[in-house]
């Protein structure tokens, strides 16, 4: 009986999945620069395949064209906008700690802000700042990273034909078995996983363009920084539209009392209108539509399992291990 089990395919899977588990928290070190090499090399494949479907030329020049332009347009981004965004940022976190720190003449504000007090937020928000700190201490670092990870994206798009072809080599190696089942996570890891990492990300970039809009129909101060928190808050599925709500509130009622707060209020219930019944059901399939309570659950673990990447990809990866023990169907991209 114990030698039918271990010699099952599905002991067989699990036990390959395991191993694959423990190697890839061995290299958590590396995580970042797995992460970014591996959301780079999908979402430039899909814009280098949507390119050449338009435009007939050969693929190893649509990529080489591809990964200049995007990198032209970042250097020149961080060069010209860079130090506005900066100033932006720190004027935007003295306004809200202006906010935090003055009386107010409303008594249900003094309320919040006495009942904040009480629970010690300022400890977490000096941990934030701190946190924020650090990651701009190790910018070389993460730069480094970053370089790296689009380096290694582009040398796996130029040789993607022949790597595909030398991987299908090991179907008929010693490690044969071994090497189906890694083929059968790393297919559902790249259809479910890039799939939702590449939503995420257009829906987020489109909330951030109808709120910079909304924001500046609003006459509000800060607007870069601003679209910068409302795009890194919206790839995080559900909770970064609450997170990002409550600046916006404060900043809101600062420069025009409670009118504007329910003016904010109004534009973000249609912006997140438009994503729920509209990007949603045409970014995500079915299978992706979670619980909100579930999405919160996940979020909670996966954050303080993995930090800030967690809030980012720990969607990505319920739904991939969904996906791996068919809890839902599965819809081919």
């Amino acid at each position: 009986m114990i030698n039918k089990l271990l010699q099952s395919s599905g002991f067989k899977r699990i036990s390959i999945f395991i191993v694959i588990a423990v190697i890839i928290y061995a290299m958590r070190s590396m995580i970042n620069l797995i992460l970014l090499t591996f959301i780079f090399a999908f979402l430039m494949d899909r814009l280098v395949q949507f390119i050449g479907k338009k435009i007939p030329l050969n693929r190893k020049l649509i990529v080489i064209i591809s990964y200049a332009c995007i990198v032209g347009l970042l250097s020149y981004g961080l060069i010209m906008y860079l130090p506005m965004i900066a100033g932006e940022i720190t004027a935007l976190i003295k306004q809200l700690t202006t906010f935090y720190t003055s009386k107010h003449d409303n008594f249900v504000l003094n309320y919040i802000v006495t009942r904040i007090e009480e629970v010690k937020i300022s400890s977490y928000l000096e941990q934030g700042v701190t946190f924020i700190l650090k990651y701009f201490t190790d910018i070389s670092k993460i730069t480094l990273q970053v370089l790296l990870a689009l380096l290694l994206s582009l040398f796996f798009l130029l040789e993607k034909p022949r790597l595909i072809e030398f991987t299908k080599k090991f179907r008929t190696s010693k490690i044969a078995s071994i090497y189906v089942e890694v083929e059968f996570f790393a297919s559902k890891f790249v259809r479910t996983f890039g799939k939702v990492i590449e939503a995420q990300l257009i829906i987020a970039l489109v909330n951030c363009i109808l709120t910079t809009i909304s924001l500046w129909l609003l006459d509000f101060p800060q607007l870069g920084g601003l679209s910068i928190m409302v795009f890194l808050l919206g790839l995080i599925p559900v909770a970064g539209v609450i997170i990002s709500l409550i600046p916006l509130i404060i900043i809101a009622y600062s420069i025009g009392g409670l009118m504007k707060v329910l003016y904010v209020g109004i534009a973000i219930a249609i912006i997140h209108g438009v994503e729920a019944y509209i990007l949603n059901p045409n970014l995500m399939s079915s299978k992706t539509n979670l619980p909100v309570f579930y999405t919160f659950i996940v979020l909670i673990f996966s954050e303080h399992f993995f930090g800030v990447w967690g809030l980012i990809v720990g969607i990505p990866v319920f739904v991939f291990l969904l996906d791996v023990l068919e809890v839902t169907e599965t819809k081919k991209v």
